[in-house]
C-alpha cells in the first residue's frame, strides 16, 4: 500500500482533532486510575479499571504519533465499540461515544487516505 499525501490543512485539521481526542482519552483514562474509580465500580467494571485505564493511555498515544496511527485508530475504534456496548445495555445514551468513534475514523482517513482504497479479495 503506497503512502498518499495530504494537504496542508488536512494536516492542520487532522492534528487538531487527533491532539484533542487524545487529551479527552489521556483525561478519561486519569479519571478511571486515579479520581473516580467508583465509576468503574458502579459498571462492575472495578477490577479492569486499571488494565482499561492503562489501554486507553496506550491506545491515544498510538493514535497521536503519525508513525502509528493506524494502530492507534484500530484499537481506539474497538474501545469506543465497547463503550457504545456498555451504553446500550447500560440505558446510557450512545451519542457521545458515537461522536468520538467518527471523529476517530475521520482522523484515520485524513492521515491516512489510502485506508479507503483498501479492496478485499
Amino acid at each position: 500500500m503506497e503512502k498518499s499525501t495530504i494537504s496542508k490543512a488536512k494536516k492542520i485539521a487532522s492534528w487538531i482533532i487527533a491532539s484533542l481526542l487524545t487529551a479527552m482519552f489521556l483525561f478519561s483514562a486519569s479519571g478511571k486510575l486515579f479520581f473516580h474509580p467508583e465509576q468503574m465500580e458502579q459498571m462492575h467494571l472495578g477490577s479492569w479499571r486499571v488494565i482499561i485505564g492503562i489501554g486507553e493511555i496506550s491506545s491515544a498515544l498510538l493514535f497521536l504519533i503519525p508513525v502509528t496511527n493506524v494502530y492507534g485508530t484500530l484499537l481506539l475504534s474497538s474501545y469506543m465499540g465497547g463503550a457504545i456496548i456498555l451504553h446500550m445495555t447500560g440505558g446510557m445514551s450512545i451519542g457521545l461515544p458515537s461522536l468520538f468513534l467518527i471523529l476517530i475514523w475521520i482522523v484515520g482517513f485524513l492521515r491516512n487516505p489510502e485506508l479507503l482504497k483498501i479492496q478485499v479479495g
